[in-house]
């Protein structure tokens, strides 16, 4: 592909789009954008379905407007998603291009996380135009302020913890809350903040045992009626571990584990989810018909903004630990 990162948009008149990685709150909303915006500048739209694994497979449907009408609300994806870790291969990427070609696809829309953007990428480096759309519950997209998903992910996870203290002050207890989040602890550090945590343990910041024993234990001192634990998936210590050592410290309180798992992807997208997405749906269509390839859509500051998809999938965003350093302070 020419450095630039463009090509002749002169002649497009068919795009594909597809959702890959795990399923987020707003990929339907932003699937709606992408087949609405192109309806408007008379661009057909092919769904492909079951990501990597459906385009390999030729799995592809006409849509038009009226065929994503009332899927603005819901969550999920009605693409369906899976996961391809085999689309590295040279093998497969060739095959994609065919099954691109044979439907007369000119151009395509990837929506998902970091495996699917790096799957777009390869694509790119094969000459074909594509534009990437953020969408992962955990955050962890490098160059976007906040991926599709994300909001509504922090809105289930607050609620749970806001539900959850209520019988742990009825109880006295110390309660574990496990969210997503393997390499980036975005998710439990903000709904931490949010949720008043004792203790916020993310992949970022190690975390001894001991500390968090002597945290909650001063929590009961102190005369708090339970402690808040929450845990990212992919922090140093497993959930259970951290559980098993406090019970065994007598810190005060009783333990209880709340595993949030799946919980947290799905439901309806919130406001900002289906604006966020709605915004980036029409940025994708916009930046294939002036030629622009190659890029992934971010929200910077109020912002959408272009990214060149070999930035992204060379960096790893983690979690900003300006927000760590305040929930320490208010956990006091």
């Amino acid at each position: 592909m020419n450095a630039d990162m463009t090509f002749n948009p002169q002649h497009l008149r068919r795009i594909g789009v597809m959702t890959c990685g795990g399923d987020a709150p707003g990929m339907n909303t932003c699937i709606r954008a992408v087949v609405r915006t192109a309806s408007n500048y008379e661009l057909e739209v092919y769904g492909i379905r079951r990501a990597f694994a459906g385009l390999v497979a030729g799995d592809m449907i006409r849509l038009g407007p009226r065929d994503v009408g009332g899927i603005l609300q819901r969550g999920g994806t009605v693409l369906q998603t899976a996961r391809l870790p085999e689309f590295s291969q040279e093998r497969l990427q060739k095959l994609a291009l065919r099954r691109l070609h044979e439907h007369e696809i000119q151009a395509l829309v990837v929506i998902g996380g970091n495996g699917s953007l790096r799957g777009a990428y390869a694509l790119h480096q094969r000459g074909f135009p594509v534009i990437g759309i953020p969408a992962t519950i955990d955050n962890d997209v490098w160059g976007t302020n906040m991926a599709i998903g994300v909001d509504t992910a922090i809105n289930t996870i607050l609620d749970a913890i806001d539900r959850l203290r209520d019988t742990a002050s009825s109880h006295q207890r110390t309660l574990i809350v496990e969210t997503m989040g393997r390499k980036c602890g975005y998710l439990a550090l903000m709904a931490g903040i949010t949720g008043g945590a004792e203790v916020i343990h993310i992949p970022e910041v190690p975390l001894s045992l001991e500390e968090m024993a002597r945290r909650v234990e001063e929590a009961y001192i102190r005369g708090k009626t339970h402690a808040l634990l929450v845990v990212s998936e992919g922090a140093e210590h497993r959930t259970t571990d951290i559980a098993r050592y406090l019970e065994e410290q007598e810190t005060g309180f009783e333990v209880r584990i709340t595993i949030l798992g799946h919980v947290q992807r799905g439901g309806k997208p919130s406001h900002f989810d289906r604006l966020l997405a709605t915004r980036m749906g029409v940025a994708a269509v916009e930046a294939l018909r002036e030629g622009k390839c190659g890029y992934m859509t971010a929200l910077q500051g109020r912002k959408i903004v272009l990214i060149p998809l070999e930035e992204v999938v060379q960096n790893e965003r983690q979690a900003n630990l300006e927000y760590y350093r305040i929930a320490q302070m208010l956990a006091k």
